[in-house]
C-alpha cells in the first residue's frame, strides 16, 4: 500500500467534526477515571467509618493501608492514560470538551460514593461492612475498564509522530471512526506549520532538564490538589467541626448535597464552556473564586459558627473550583507537552499535585488544631492566590493544534500567540 502522509491523518484528526468515535474514545477514558475518582473520594467516607479500628492499630487496618499504597500505582498509570488518550483522539476545536468530559466523570464518583453509603447505613449495615463494601464496589468500574481499554487502538499522533508507523495508524483509525479518519486528506501539513514529519523523540532526562512547562503545570496541580482534595476528603470533618452534634449520616448527606448543588453544575458548565472560555482564563476565574471563598469564611465573624452560610460560600468554591482549576489542571498537561513525553509530563504533573493533595489531607487536622478553623482556611486561600500567579504565565491551548504548541518556542514564558477563531486571553 501506498505509505500514508503524516500530515493528511493528523489535519484529519484536528479537523473532524464532533463524532461517535470521540465519544467511544471519552467513554474507555472516562470510566477509567470514574473508578479513580470513585475510590479517592470515598476514602473520606470510609475513613470516617474505621476510625475505632485506626485508634485500635487492628491488623485490618494496616492491610488497608497497604492495599491503598499498591492501588495508588494503578491510579497514577491511569490518571495520565485518561487524559492524553482522548486528547489525542480529539479534533482541535472540542479538545477541551472532550478531556473534560473524561474528568467529568468524577462528579459521578463524588456522587455514587455518598449515595452508596447512605443506602448501607440506612439499610442498618454496620460501619464495618459498610466501609468494606464501599471500597470493593470499585473494582466494578476497573473490570469494565480493562474490556473497554483493549478495544482501543494506539494514539495515532503517537503512531505516526514518534515511532513513524503511518500506514498502521490510518489503518487502524480508519476502523475505529468506520473511515470518518482514514488519512488520505489533501493537505499533508499540519494545519500548515510543516510539522508534519517524524517528531524527535524526547528523552526523559532531556524532559526533565527543559522543565519550564514541568514546574507551572505541576505547580498549579500541586497548588490546587493542596486546597481542594485535602478540604474534600475532609468534608466529614468540616462538617463535624461546624455542626458537632450531627450524626454521620447526616455529615454524609450534607457532603453529597454540596457535591450536587455546587459541584456538579461546575463540572456541567465547565465542559460545556471550556473551549470557548479559554483553559488558562478559567483557571484564573477558578482560583481567584476559590481565593475570595476562603477569606471571606475566615474573615467575616461567624462564618464558621452558623451551617447555612457556610455551606453557601463553602458550595460557591466548590462550584469554581469545578469551573476552574480542578478542571483546567487535568486538561492542560494533556495538550501542552510534547506528544512523546505526553502521558509522562501529564504523570509527573498528576504525581505531585498528588503529593499537594497528600500534604493537604496530613496538614488539615493539624493545622485546624493550632490555627483553628478560620486561619487553616485562610491559609488554604493564600495557596489559591499562589496558584493564580502560576496561572498567568501559561500560554492559552484552546483551539489550537497540539501539534502548533509542540513546534512553538518553549523557552519563553510569554503567553503564546492565540489564533483570530480562539477565546482572548486576559
Amino acid at each position: 500500500m501506498t505509505e500514508v502522509p503524516a500530515g493528511d491523518l493528523i489535519a484529519e484528526l484536528d479537523e473532524a467534526s464532533l463524532s461517535r468515535f470521540h465519544l467511544r474514545a471519552v467513554l474507555a477514558s472516562g470510566m477509567g477515571f470514574f473508578t479513580d475518582a470513585y475510590d479517592l473520594f470515598v476514602i473520606g467516607i470510609a475513613s470516617a467509618l474505621i476510625t475505632m479500628l485506626g485508634a485500635a492499630l487492628s491488623p485490618s487496618y494496616w492491610v488497608l493501608i497497604g492495599f491503598r499504597f499498591v492501588r495508588g500505582f494503578g491510579v497514577g498509570g491511569d490518571y495520565p492514560v485518561s487524559a492524553v488518550m482522548v486528547s489525542e483522539y480529539a479534533n482541535r476545536k472540542d479538545r477541551g470538551k472532550l478531556v473534560g468530559m473524561v474528568f467529568g466523570t468524577q462528579a459521578l464518583g463524588l456522587i455514587v460514593g455518598p449515595l452508596i453509603a447512605l443506602a448501607l447505613l440506612g439499610a442498618g449495615a454496620s460501619n464495618d461492612t459498610a466501609w468494606r463494601v464501599l471500597l470493593a464496589l470499585g473494582a466494578v468500574p476497573a473490570a469494565a475498564v480493562i474490556y473497554l481499554r483493549c478495544r482501543m487502538p494506539e494514539s495515532p499522533r503517537y503512531q505516526v509522530q514518534v515511532q513513524g508507523k503511518r500506514e498502521q495508524a490510518a489503518n487502524r483509525m480508519a476502523h475505529f471512526t468506520s473511515g470518518r479518519v482514514n488519512g488520505n486528506g489533501a493537505s499533508g501539513q499540519v494545519n500548515g506549520n510543516g510539522a508534519s514529519g517524524l517528531q524527535h523523540e524526547l528523552g526523559l532526562r532531556a524532559f526533565l532538564t527543559n522543565r519550564r512547562w514541568l514546574v507551572m503545570l505541576a505547580g498549579t496541580w500541586f497548588l490546587l490538589d493542596y486546597a481542594y482534595c485535602g478540604n474534600t476528603i475532609s468534608t466529614p470533618q468540616i462538617l463535624g467541626l461546624i455542626s458537632p452534634h450531627a450524626s454521620t449520616m447526616t455529615k454524609i448527606a450534607l457532603q453529597l448535597a454540596i457535591f450536587v448543588v455546587a459541584a456538579v453544575p461546575g463540572y456541567i458548565l465547565a465542559i460545556a464552556r471550556l473551549d470557548k472560555v479559554g483553559h488558562r482564563r478559567l483557571q484564573l476565574i477558578g482560583f481567584a473564586m476559590m481565593a475570595l471563598c476562603f477569606a471571606i469564611i475566615a474573615v467575616v465573624p461567624g462564618m464558621t459558627t452558623v451551617v447555612v452560610p457556610f455551606l453557601l460560600v463553602y458550595g460557591v468554591s466548590y462550584f469554581f473550583t469545578e469551573f476552574g482549576p480542578n478542571m483546567t489542571t487535568f486538561v492542560m498537561p494533556s495538550e501542552l507537552y510534547p506528544v512523546s513525553m505526553r502521558a509522562t509530563g501529564h504523570g509527573i504533573s498528576a504525581g505531585i499535585g498528588k503529593l499537594g493533595a497528600f500534604i493537604g489531607v496530613f496538614l488539615f487536622p493539624l493545622l485546624q488544631t493550632s490555627l483553628g478553623l478560620r486561619g487553616t482556611l485562610l491559609l488554604t486561600g493564600g495557596v489559591a492566590v499562589a496558584g493564580f500567579a502560576l496561572t498567568l504565565v501559561l500560554p492559552e491551548p484552546a483551539g489550537r493544534s497540539l501539534e502548533e504548541m509542540a513546534s512553538a518556542p518553549r523557552a519563553s514564558a510569554m503567553p503564546l500567540r492565540v489564533a483570530a477563531d480562539q477565546p482572548s486571553v486576559p
